[in-house]
């Protein structure tokens, strides 16, 4: 690619043109904070930056938290302008991973639901449940199945989101910590009016406090949900913090 030119690049443009240029260009000269995880094979400071532009271009024009499809695209395009080997699934639809990085499959979650809680992460749609036999051990044996999938998983969270200041990071949960879902304590809600009745996976560490519970929604969906991942069990890879110009 050759190198940008500002003043031929900008030549001939209209004045509605040069407006929107000048929102985005006013966003990147706002206070920021970029952060990654010493040795992070994922996020090098090239990697970090390009991300963190992405989401600053963003705000420029959006007071919402960059959407998945969005970051997924932002991803890929970070990673392979940094040298990597990465490219999306090429269905949408795919039940296994989204990205693969370097021949590694990864799938990709975001969060950023007004009850975020720093230190817990919560996937409110894992996996879908089918409408096969609602029996927990046989529902449980299908999230295992479906981790086979993909060898990673990552969560981008948006922590902070408002008109003028916005936090996001990139956290990996461990697949060997989910697959001790394979001895989750199933508890059925018998009490609860859903039909199928809900139920869930309790996964304990050695001294009984937990690490995650699988939610087996017996809704209109029937998904699968993962509450309460301790955050201190995962590996936080980047974060982004940075200031945003208001609309208008």
């Amino acid at each position: 690619m050759a190198p940008f030119d500002p003043t031929t690049a900008l030549a001939g443009l209209t004045r509605s043109q040069l407006d929107w240029i000048s929102a985005v260009t006013a966003q990147f000269k706002l206070a920021k904070t970029f952060w990654a995880k010493p040795g992070s094979d994922l996020i090098t400071p090239s990697v970090l930056e390009r991300i963190g532009d992405a989401l600053r271009i963003h705000h420029a024009f959006s007071r919402q938290a960059l959407s998945k499809d969005r970051f997924e695209y932002a991803f890929e395009r970070a990673l392979s302008q940094c040298g990597f080997n990465a490219s999306l699934a090429s269905s949408r639809t795919n039940r296994g991973h989204d990205l693969t990085i370097n021949d590694v499959r990864v799938s990709l979650k975001t969060e950023a639901s007004a009850a975020i809680k720093e230190n817990f992460l919560h996937i409110s749609k894992f996996m879908e449940l089918g409408r096969g036999e609602w029996h927990l051990p046989t529902l449980r044996d299908l999230f295992l199945e479906h981790m086979q999938g993909y060898e990673r998983i990552l969560q981008f969270r948006c922590l902070k989101g408002s008109p003028e200041e916005y936090f996001y990071e990139l956290v990996e949960i461990p697949m060997d910590m989910l697959r001790e879902a394979a001895n989750a304590r199933l508890e059925v809600m018998e009490n609860s009016k859903q039909n199928p009745k809900p139920g869930y996976g309790y996964v304990l560490d050695a001294v009984e406090r937990q690490k995650f519970a699988l939610y087996f929604d017996g809704g209109t969906e029937r998904k699968l949900q993962i509450k309460s991942i301790r955050k201190e069990l995962c590996t936080v890879h980047a974060t982004w913090q940075f200031k945003s110009a208001p609309l208008g």
